[in-house]
């Protein structure tokens, strides 16, 4: 503790770069959080956030040092706030914040730039394809997932209508069965959620087969595959009359500017979280993202 005090008041009294005294003040700061980590109270080292939050109740949201299923340890950042109408304890297996400049899209995806917006995704094509990514859980147990995605919509969406491929294809969740983003646990993949693009909110296209499922005299209800079920949010980015831009004006799965027909989709409690509550079963499966 000395050496951190020592630490802070040399950036005080010395002419360092702005930039450089908050890197050293980041780096004392997980410091602090690791020595509190190792106390007495955290003897053996966590294996979780649920137990660190189980011991101390009153732990803030930070980075933590856990121990791993291979008895290694790693520094993860652990949410002690609510979330998805549960307690403190969530341990963060997955990030990707495309609003610092810096931040590059996983190999494989795209950058997708427009008015400041980054987004990363497939690479378009006229067919369906997927781009995948997977974040592991480093042998930690759970037992439910929370989490949201902001999206955009590029050009023309069809949620999941099976345009792009034959029908084993469109039922299959190893297959482009969406457009818009699949979420699923493990191998074989075990759905955890879906992310939907319609093509548009504020009238039906066509026969109402390429609007949302969940979208007023939508067709598509009965296309929604029976291992997403009622684990999906559906949104659209353009009210009427699509053309081959990236809509950043409309973020999606937000429940915000939806249009006229897309009112059940957004009226939902809990969006833009996404939460798959797995009971008394726990898993340490990775998370994709596709």
């Amino acid at each position: 503790m000395n050496g951190i005090i020592s630490s802070l008041s040399h950036i005080k009294e010395t002419a360092t770069s702005n930039a450089g005294a908050i890197n050293d003040i980041l780096l004392l700061v997980e410091d602090l959080i690791m020595l509190h980590n190792d106390s007495s109270s955290f003897s053996p080292i966590p294996t979780s956030c649920q137990e660190i939050k189980n011991k101390q109740p009153n732990s803030p949201s930070g980075v933590y040092l856990l121990e791993t299923a291979t008895n290694g340890t790693q520094n993860i950042y652990c949410n002690m706030e609510e979330l998805c109408g549960s307690g403190g304890g969530w341990t963060r297996l997955a990030y990707l914040d495309m609003t610092d400049s810096i931040e590059n899209c996983p190999s494989g995806f795209k950058l997708y730039q427009s008015g400041g917006v980054r987004a990363c995704g497939r690479a378009t094509s006229s067919e369906g394809s997927c781009a995948s990514v997977k974040f592991p859980s480093n042998g930690i147990s759970y037992s439910q997932v929370c989490g949201r995605v902001v999206g955009y919509q590029y050009a023309s969406t069809d949620a999941v209508l099976d345009v792009h491929g034959a029908p084993e294809s469109h039922n299959d969740i190893n297959s482009y069965y969406v457009d818009g983003v699949s979420i699923t646990r493990g191998s074989p993949r075990q759905h955890v959620w879906t992310l939907m693009a319609g093509l548009q909110g504020s009238s039906l296209a066509a026969d109402g087969s390429y609007v949302c499922p969940c979208a007023s005299g939508s067709t598509q209800d009965s296309k929604i595959q029976s291992f997403v079920g009622s684990d999906y949010y559906c949104e659209s980015g353009v009210g009427n009359l699509w053309t081959h831009i990236l809509y950043t004006s409309d973020p999606l799965w937000d429940g915000k500017g939806c249009g006229s027909i897309e009112t059940a989709c957004c009226n939902v409690p809990s969006i833009p979280w996404f939460h798959k509550d797995y009971g008394v079963t726990t898993t340490t499966d990775y998370l994709e993202l596709r």
